[in-house]
């Protein structure tokens, strides 16, 4: 079964460590709390808001041990005007036995206030 796993995080700064860091910081928490294995994604969606452009994050993803032949792609939010800025977002599909409801999804800094009702699973 192929399962979405979601995940999102915020920035202070347009500033390309700073996206990098906290993208990898938030995918690492998703492949551990899920024990994702790398040869189970099929792909991974990665969005970033409108400001965000000093760097790619899908490439925090790419440098990860086993992950460089994942299938990874970056794009920009839908610019919703009131949303949640300085966001990226973040979507592995795997391969899993793990019950939908048993799927941990996970939410950093600010990207909590998203989906305050998965943050007590």
């Amino acid at each position: 079964m192929i399962r979405g796993i979601r995940g999102a995080t915020t920035v202070i700064n347009n500033d390309k460590d700073e996206i990098l860091s906290n993208t990898k910081e938030l995918v690492i928490e998703m492949i551990q709390k899920n024990k994702i294995d790398p040869e189970n994604v099929a792909s991974v969606f990665v969005s970033v808001t409108a400001e965000l452009n000093a760097a790619f994050p899908a490439q925090s993803i790419r440098n990860l041990s086993g992950w460089n032949y994942v299938p990874v792609m970056c794009m920009q939010e839908i610019d919703v005007p009131g949303s949640l800025q300085n966001c990226i977002r973040v979507m592995i599909t795997v391969n899993t036995i793990i019950k939908q409801s048993d799927i941990q999804h996970i939410y950093h800094h600010e990207a909590t206030k998203l989906r305050p009702d998965l943050m007590n699973k």
